[in-house]
């Protein structure tokens, strides 16, 4: 396979940003919507906390089920959950059945996310990892940027409803496109490869996944720290307005978005290891410098510098995921796996950093997520070598 399908691509393309951008349009209302309904603090963060629970407990399951029965069916079947649940969204009137919608809806990112990674990992031109999922990760990045600004200006503009909507016509959408353009699902080169996919007793094993694992959880374990705590920091230590918190928070995606077809070229180019040691590194000083910071413009160039080089480190991390799901047959397993890893660093770095601001000092938080990171790229240095020594003494 020496070009990639276009057709394929663009609608997985649209069909990961529709849900991403769905997503980003209403998380940052649900706040209020709950709080409307009667939500303490407690009850908020259960509803947010549903949906990575559910998420996290079923990625394993369809990320594995998508390596056996094609990817097309989950896709599908998430896609037009996350339509349905919009409406349910809407009619909602309790905090409870608001957690069981955000339940419900992590099972259907469970089904989308991993797989739809997984079927770009098919498609995918050997020695153009890289490239392919760097342009396939402005998706995700647009859909995070643009998520946000677009659901506040429709509640502002019409109402909280007209926002559900938004988000169940983007689903809608990408249900419908990959009803119709992705292929039959037994032409799926997952189903034609006729061989069944490896154990996870071997994939939990692999050293190299465990590497990519580890640096996954620990560059989400920043972004949690960062998201959840900078606009509390930002506001608390220099009374910045809320447009430039946003700036602020933004800037990260935004960068990272922004490299991503470049940086993933260059990661078809030079030794992938490094490059995602690197940008982890880079990682590591801009978070530790969020608590240094004297005002906004240091918390610019903190946002900056992790948006650099989380684009420099993921593509590359993202790269070698695909390279180790086509080589042990689980390109869904490998994906499942690596956003596992992220939605347990994002929930376990934004506890950690709550905990350090109620114990400690606030700024301490970024501390502890600048070490939490550098002990990634180390564990990721030490099992990536671990492994190609293991290979190479079995070769030998």
């Amino acid at each position: 396979m020496d070009k990639i399908d276009k057709r394929v691509f663009a609608t997985l393309f649209f069909s990961l940003f529709a849900t991403v951008t769905g997503v980003g349009i209403v998380v940052p209302l649900l706040p209020v919507y709950a709080h409307d309904l009667g939500a303490s603090g407690l009850y908020i963060g259960l509803i947010f906390g549903a949906f990575s629970l559910s998420r996290t407990v079923f990625l394993p399951y369809f990320g594995r089920r998508s390596d056996r029965q094609g990817r097309k069916p989950f896709i599908v079947a998430g896609l037009l959950a996350y339509a349905v649940i919009s409406v349910a969204f809407i009619f909602s009137k309790s905090v409870e059945m608001l957690i069981f919608i955000r339940l419900v809806q992590g099972v259907a990112s469970a089904m989308i996310m991993p797989v739809v990674q997984a079927y770009v990992g098919d498609i995918t031109p050997p020695r153009k990892e890289g490239f392919v999922m760097g342009l396939f990760n402005i998706s995700v990045f647009m859909g995070l940027s643009l998520g946000p600004l677009v659901g506040g200006a429709i509640n502002d503009r019409f109402s909280l409803a007209a926002a559900f909507g938004c988000m169940g016509a983007l689903a809608l959408v990408g249900f419908l496109g990959s009803l119709v353009f992705l292929p039959p699902t037994r032409t799926e080169r997952v189903l034609s490869r006729g061989e069944p996919p490896a154990a996870w007793r071997a994939l939990l094993a692999d050293r190299e996944i465990a590497g990519l694992a580890v640096f996954r959880f620990s560059y989400a374990a920043c972004i949690g720290v960062i998201w959840g705590f900078l606009p509390v920091f930002a506001d608390g230590e220099f009374s910045l307005s809320g447009s430039a918190i946003g700036v602020l928070v933004m800037m990260g995606v935004l960068v990272s978005g922004v490299l991503q077809t470049p940086l993933g070229l260059l990661a078809d180019r030079m030794n992938r290891r490094l490059m995602a040691a690197v940008g982890g590194l880079i990682v590591v000083y801009a978070v530790a410098s969020f608590a240094w910071s004297t005002g906004f413009w240091d918390l610019f160039r903190s946002s900056l510098m992790f948006g650099v080089g989380g684009g420099v480190s993921m593509v590359s991390i993202m790269a070698m995921a695909v390279d180790k799901g086509n080589s042990v047959k689980a390109m869904g397993s490998v994906m499942a796996l690596m956003t596992m890893a992220h939605s347990a660093g994002m929930l376990g770095g934004s506890f950690l950093a709550g905990l350090m601001m109620d114990m400690f000092h606030l700024r301490l938080a970024f501390s502890i997520g600048a070490g939490i990171m550098l002990l990634g790229v180390g564990l990721f240095a030490v099992l990536q070598s671990s492994h190609r020594s293991a290979k190479s003494i079995s070769i030998s």
